[in-house]
């Protein structure tokens, strides 16, 4: 069996449907944001449901993320608006031949460039949104608290091997 299948042995998958393929007894759960173990809500023995929150980031930082994506967003709706405003009257000008093509054109790139920004303050903000959602550790299936390798205090670093937090065994 080769790494690829032994990968898709432990997601408990079949491979083209000849061969029952069984999960992993033991799963090892993190975080997908980085940041700092607030409270461990479980302890180990403890059987949880699926969805049951096992453990709390600070949720500081992130929420003053949030808060800042969202201040971004209403100064690039208000950015949008007012390019809009800025090309209508362009537009008018123009067609009464009052302006010159070139300020007409200034004005429609003005408001396609704050459109584009709305659309990234947008991103960001929805962004910023799931990150603070994602302070919560949450139960992916029921089962039962096997371990607690990290408890309050615990650094958390959101990366390619982040550290094990908590492990469920179904």
């Amino acid at each position: 069996m080769n790494q690829r299948m032994a990968a898709i042995a432990l997601a408990g998958l079949s491979l083209l449907g000849t061969h029952p393929l069984w999960a992993a007894d033991k799963v090892e759960l993190t975080t997908r944001v980085s940041g700092v173990v607030e409270s461990v809500l479980v302890k180990p023995g403890q059987r949880v449901k699926k969805g049951a929150v096992l453990l709390r980031l600070d949720r500081t930082i992130l929420q003053a993320r949030l808060e800042e994506a969202t201040a971004d967003h209403a100064r690039a709706q208000a950015d949008e608006a007012d390019a809009k405003r800025e090309q209508g009257r362009a537009q008018e000008l123009y067609d009464r031949t009052v302006s010159s093509t070139s300020e007409l054109e200034a004005a429609e790139l003005r408001y396609a460039r704050a459109q584009a920004a709305l659309s990234a303050a947008q991103a960001r903000r929805v962004i910023a949104q799931k990150n603070l959602a994602d302070a919560e550790l949450k139960a992916p299936f029921d089962g039962v608290v096997s371990a607690i390798p990290g408890g309050s205090g615990t650094v958390v670093v959101a990366d390619c091997q982040p550290k094990p937090l908590i492990v469920l065994s179904r």
